[in-house]
């Protein structure tokens, strides 16, 4: 066991007895306290930081709020967040009308070229960037949501109300780094672990009604699936 990790184990001790928002000791502090060097302490916060168990704030560290499990279902984020008591909220960055790649056109089943609602926009919980979601739909059928969707609230809600019932989704999860610009967009490095997401979604008819594409911070975020045996409902 290296030093860092036994520090790091002592600490995640110690951080189970604090609230959310409480200080975390200094770099020196620790060092002294653990008669070690700075550079073993700065490693074993690091892997704190990644984890999600303390969080920067202004020029200090403190204790991180428990990540936001979201369930493995077919809903939105908004109502995701909801049932887990939190407070869901959106950043519109993109909103705009392209034309549709021959990948993108299989998936949403048009003709290449064909114009395509992209809706990107950062997701927060209780204020907090946690991702960053692009939502990919067919204009034809969708296109008025450009001028008549808030963009703040959820996407969901809004395609139900055009009268459309999901029926279905196939979501892949792998883990990825931010660009830079993606990074700036969640307020953190590069160096950050995600959560990538790519979501086809189709109708009860079989129709195709999204594509999406979304990036979580690994140090907010945990997913959560039900899981049960062959033949059980």
């Amino acid at each position: 066991m290296t030093r860092a990790y036994a520090i790091r184990t002592e600490l995640d001790a110690t951080l189970a007895e604090l609230q959310a928002g409480d200080p975390v000791p200094a770099e020196r502090e620790l060092a002294v306290r653990f008669g070690v060097a700075r550079e073993t302490v700065r490693q074993a916060l690091h892997e704190l930081l990644v984890a999600g168990r303390i969080e920067r704030r202004g020029r200090g560290t403190v204790v991180a709020r428990p990540k936001l499990v979201q369930p493995l279902s077919l809903g939105s984020y908004t109502e995701g967040a909801q049932t887990v008591g939190r407070t869901p909220g959106r950043l519109l960055v993109t909103r705009e009308i392209i034309d549709a790649s021959a990948e993108l056109a299989t998936d949403l089943g048009i003709a290449t070229g064909a114009p395509v609602l992209h809706l990107e926009r950062v997701l927060l919980a209780d204020d907090q960037r946690i991702g960053l979601e692009s939502t990919y739909l067919a204009a034809a059928r969708f296109g008025h949501l450009e001028h008549d969707f808030d963009p703040t609230t959820s996407l969901y809600a809004a395609i139900r109300a055009c009268g459309v019932e999901f029926g279905s989704a196939t979501e892949r999860i792998e883990t990825a780094l931010p660009t830079p610009r993606e990074a700036a967009l969640l307020e953190c490095t590069t160096a950050l672990p995600m959560f990538l997401l790519n979501r086809r979604s189709i109708d009860t008819a079989g129709t195709a009604i999204e594509v999406v594409r979304a990036l979580y911070r690994g140090d907010r975020v945990a997913f959560e699936a039900v899981l049960t045996a062959p033949g059980r409902n």
